[in-house]
């Protein structure tokens, strides 16, 4: 079985284990042939706590967790930079 697997950016890290990652679709109109961006929200399992704001992830599918968390964060590909 091949498990899907998805790019994203972590949005939110305000809940226990949990994260929301915003992963972007570019397409082409059929008609327009212009460039359209859309974006979709994913709930992941951090089960560390380890990723932040800002953090370049990558998402892998898996059994449902919980009712909306149905994604695990396989990696963190780029840690962002935090400055205060």
């Amino acid at each position: 079985m091949v498990k899907l697997q998805r790019l994203g950016i972590v949005i939110s890290d305000k809940m226990q284990k949990s994260v929301v990652v915003a992963v972007e679709y570019r397409y082409k109109h059929k008609f327009y042939s212009k460039v359209i961006v859309r974006t979709k929200r994913y709930l992941a399992h951090d089960p560390e706590n380890s990723c932040n704001i800002g953090d370049q992830i990558l998402l892998e599918e898996s059994r449902p967790l919980s009712k909306k968390k149905r994604w695990v964060v396989k990696e963190i590909l780029n840690k962002a930079v935090i400055v205060n």
